[in-house]
């Protein structure tokens, strides 16, 4: 038996780059019905992806929720749940990393980039799956903090512009998630990567206002890109939020906007160029 080397993807004899385009829409779609069928095969772990964050927001509600209170007058749970769903942004990235380096590991990414399809379907379509796993567990994050007391406040349009940037930021976490697993390689070392992604995660706003943190502590959380959102959907949603001085503190939605589009320009080029240069 002789063995399989890994070759970049061959494009189809494609004349105009609305024909390319199709080409690519097309693989991406197909991968991402992929991801659809591991869905019906495993669904112990989407339930678990889904459990995970609404457990974390009953226990911050009602263990601790009771001596926390918010800076700027209001109900903590007004204030902890739009923070919590800022947070489930970032849960799950393991889950993207542990996929892909499981199809590394495997050799199905090889086999992938063997086939004439479009170098980007693979990345493509485990962002769109994945996405599509965040739009659950946002609606059920949103259930939850309603049962728990939280209300919203301003208009339906936004709302829906709240959870539009809850949706954005997940977009640009997942590619970082999506690079950092092409970095690992292996599944084993996803652990270590992970480890990473809490303290950005809970060195926030989401929990407690930056200005109850030592000085530097409380500047680092202003600036993280989970306060940013958790400030711009509490002020969309018309939730207390945490009152300051700097301009991050008076500028969240612009800040909610500008964080994932920075993400997104660092890591979907490295993922991409780290993903054409598997097998060298």
């Amino acid at each position: 038996m002789t063995a399989t080397t890994s070759a970049p993807a061959v494009p189809p004899p494609a004349r105009t780059a609305g024909a390319r385009l199709k080409w690519a829409v097309a693989d991406g779609l197909t991968m991402t019905e992929r991801g659809f069928a591991h869905w019906a095969r495993q669904p112990g772990r989407a339930v678990v992806s889904l459990v995970f964050p609404v457990m974390m927001l009953v226990v911050f509600t009602y263990l601790l929720g009771g001596g926390m209170a918010v800076s700027g007058g209001g109900s903590y749970r007004e204030y902890l749940v739009p923070g919590m769903l800022a947070l489930a942004m970032s849960f799950g990235l393991e889950a993207t990393m542990v996929s892909l380096t499981a199809d590394l590991g495997k050799g199905v990414v090889d086999r992938f980039r063997a086939m004439p399809m479009a170098p980007s379907a693979v990345l493509v379509g485990r962002a769109l799956t994945d996405m599509a796993e965040s739009v659950f567990g946002l609606a059920a994050m949103a259930v939850a903090g309603y049962a728990v007391g939280w209300r919203w406040h301003g208009t339906w349009a936004a709302a829906l512009a709240a959870f539009g940037l809850l949706l954005l930021l997940r977009f640009a976490m997942l590619w970082a998630g999506i690079f950092l697993g092409l970095v690992a390689r292996k599944p084993e070392m996803v652990q270590a990567v992970q480890i990473l992604v809490w303290p950005v995660a809970f060195l926030s706003s989401a929990f407690t206002s930056p200005e109850t943190m030592p000085g530097w502590l409380g500047a680092v959380a202003e600036w993280n890109p989970m306060s940013a959102t958790a400030g711009a959907i509490r002020e969309l949603f018309g939730n207390p939020g945490w009152a300051g001085d700097s301009w991050a503190a008076r500028h969240p939605v612009a800040l909610a906007v500008a964080w994932p589009l920075v993400l997104l320009a660092v890591f979907c080029p490295l993922a991409v160029r780290r993903y054409r240069r598997l097998g060298r």
